[in-house]
């Protein structure tokens, strides 16, 4: 949802200030420079919130605060008041007529949006859908742990992802962490004594910046109490222990909503080459799955109607690659795309001992699957 916040101040250097502090937030600053002016625009556009001045010309902000509360349609709009440290005292005694809160000038960007923030739930514009990026750029993850090798663990296991994974030992740590540069993840273990985990999730549930950063639980397998907790207080997702690296880094992708599709799917020239993993546990599997229409579709828009299925990185066929490839076969179809299939010795012998797949055919190299598809019948390069 996009908020209205109407800020009703005479001095333009504040108006900048609070514009420019909103910029990152999903909201509209519309500006007043006095108290009449305050009131025509507040009836006009109805904000969400009202950032209101106290010595102002024309009408101030007690008497626009008074007229504000007697009105009906108006009454309503939560009001933070600004006043100078001599004013302090004088927004107290008015603050019975009616205000949220008070800010005394001059004041810090992040402390306007911070009581902003307990009024109206500010959304970082960069959470929107359309800032997804994908599994290729930086990322920052946080790990609260106070066992090192867990910490070390997970270090290891994503060392081949461009993410920069820091660890503390602490939640006090964490929270200065989150302070000074917000993480775009975070993990925390949910055996840290006294609950301290539920704790900080609470607590950076309640700030601006870190309200909608995904946070993980890391707890032991059999510690079914503790997930239920987390599950229950909100947590974006709970990773039990010991700890399947390969299962996290697909949970991390999805929850920071990063385009994974890169890893198995390029445009090559003309033809469209989904590579397979050596790793193909369902997890991978379902991801490459659920990719197969969008990006064979928008390979077809681009102009190509050509796959290359490349399966030389895999070791041994089971069922589930099976049903993964029978269902980019039968894509390909839909679209009227040929298609051919990449792999080596093994796999061909594999294939042989499958009712259904003993017609398959393998390319040594992607540059045989290429020329095979230049010469090939639509659709029938990868079956003999």
């Amino acid at each position: 949802m996009r908020y209205k916040v109407l800020t009703v101040d005479d001095s333009k250097t504040v108006r900048i200030i609070v514009r420019k502090a909103f910029k990152p937030y999903d909201c509209d600053i519309i500006e007043a420079g006095n108290g009449v002016e305050g009131l025509a625009v507040a009836a006009k556009e109805m904000p969400a919130l009202i950032l209101l001045d106290v010595t102002m010309p024309v009408m101030d902000g007690v008497e626009m605060l008074t007229k504000l509360k007697a009105d009906p349609a108006l009454k309503g709009i939560p009001v933070i008041m600004l006043t100078a440290e001599g004013g302090r005292e004088h927004v107290l005694k008015i603050a019975k007529i009616g205000v949220r809160d008070y800010l005394v000038k001059p004041f810090k960007e992040e402390v306007l949006i911070e009581k902003c923030g307990r009024v109206l739930d500010l959304k970082p514009i960069a959470d929107a859908p359309a800032k997804a990026r994908s599994i290729f750029d930086p990322a920052d993850l946080l790990i609260i742990e106070d066992k090192p090798a867990i910490i070390q663990q997970i270090q290891e296991g994503l060392r081949h992802t461009p993410w920069k994974i820091r660890g503390v030992s602490t939640t006090a740590e964490a929270v200065a962490q989150c302070a000074s540069a917000t993480p775009d993840l975070i993990l925390v273990s949910l055996s840290l004594p006294e609950e301290a985990a539920f704790t900080f999730f609470r607590h950076i549930r309640t700030g601006i910046k870190t309200k909608y950063t995904p946070v993980f639980g890391l707890v032991v397998k059999t510690e079914i109490a503790q997930q239920q907790q987390a599950q229950t207080v909100g947590f974006s997702a709970v990773i039990t222990k010991p700890i399947d690296t390969a299962e996290l880094e697909t949970k991390v992708a999805k929850a920071m909503n990063l385009d994974t599709s890169l890893r198995y799917f390029a445009l090559d020239g003309e033809a469209m080459v989904l590579t397979m993993p050596e790793n193909c546990a369902p997890a991978v599997l379902a991801e490459v799955g659920a990719y197969l229409k969008p990006k064979f579709a928008e390979a077809v828009d681009a102009g190509v109607n050509k796959v290359v299925i490349d399966l030389h990185h895999v070791k041994a066929l089971h069922m589930g690659i099976i049903k993964l490839l029978f269902q980019a076969m039968q894509t390909c179809r839909e679209l009227a795309i040929s298609y051919a299939l990449v792999g080596h010795a093994q796999l061909v012998s594999e294939c042989k001992g499958f009712e259904d797949t003993r017609g398959w055919t393998f390319h040594d190299s992607l540059e045989d699957a290429k020329a095979s598809l230049a010469r090939a019948t639509p659709q029938l390069a990868g079956v003999s």
